[in-house]
């Protein structure tokens, strides 16, 4: 089973960006279940990020997608439940680009959820003594526009495959001289390692399921 997470590149001029500091070290790993984990680099761009993360869908061919973004003031790990159809900010996109009150789809519905197994990931990590909660949704940035995009244009693939999206925290490496709240980058990384493995387990249990009826 193959897993793709993605992360994104640095933003506002941080030299890091811990949703990718989180996946890139897991890209190329396989578990002893043969489960295949893949990583792939987003810009913070609303014209490049989802496509690239689709794009690399078509390559690698995997069952399960985790877009994972930054969201720098939280203090655990967020799976997010609802991609929202609507994109606001009064930040620009590292093109430069401002959008405000903007529907993502004028003829999408007005969110998706998530499929990965949510309870399940916040509670495997968290017994890593790891922080963990859910979220409602991704916010209106370039992170919810990927979210959305993703699980709109995974109803397009021939082959099923199921997505979602994750919020971390800040890197520590990035808040040396501040007090907002971080993690580790083994934390981070463990983290979005027990997230593709519940969500491989949950998908493969899903499977059995099926094929027993």
């Amino acid at each position: 089973m193959r897993v793709l997470l993605s992360g994104f590149a640095p933003f506002g001029g941080s030299k890091w960006n811990a949703s990718w500091e989180a996946v890139r070290r897991l890209d190329g790993m396989q578990t002893g279940e043969s489960i295949e984990l893949f990583a792939t680099k987003l810009p913070v761009t609303y014209n490049e990020a989802a496509e690239r993360l689709l794009a690399s869908a078509r390559v690698i061919c995997p069952d399960i997608i985790i877009a994972v973004g930054q969201a720098g003031g939280r203090k655990a790990i967020t799976p997010e439940c609802f991609a929202v159809n609507r994109i606001h900010s009064e930040r620009p996109d590292n093109d430069g680009v401002i959008i405000k009150e903007q529907r993502i789809s004028e003829n999408g519905p007005q969110r998706y959820a998530s499929d990965l197994p949510l309870n399940e990931i916040v509670s495997a990590i968290q017994h890593m003594n790891i922080p963990a909660e859910l979220s409602e949704d991704a916010g209106t940035f370039v992170c919810n526009h990927v979210f959305y995009n993703l699980m709109h244009g995974l109803q397009k693939f021939e082959k099923p495959i199921i997505g979602g999206f994750i919020h971390v925290p800040y890197l520590s490496e990035q808040i040396k001289n501040s007090e907002s709240p971080s993690l580790h980058i083994e934390q981070l990384t463990e983290a979005m390692r027990i997230a593709a493995i519940e969500s491989a387990h949950d998908l493969l249990n899903q499977t059995k399921l099926c094929e027993t009826k």
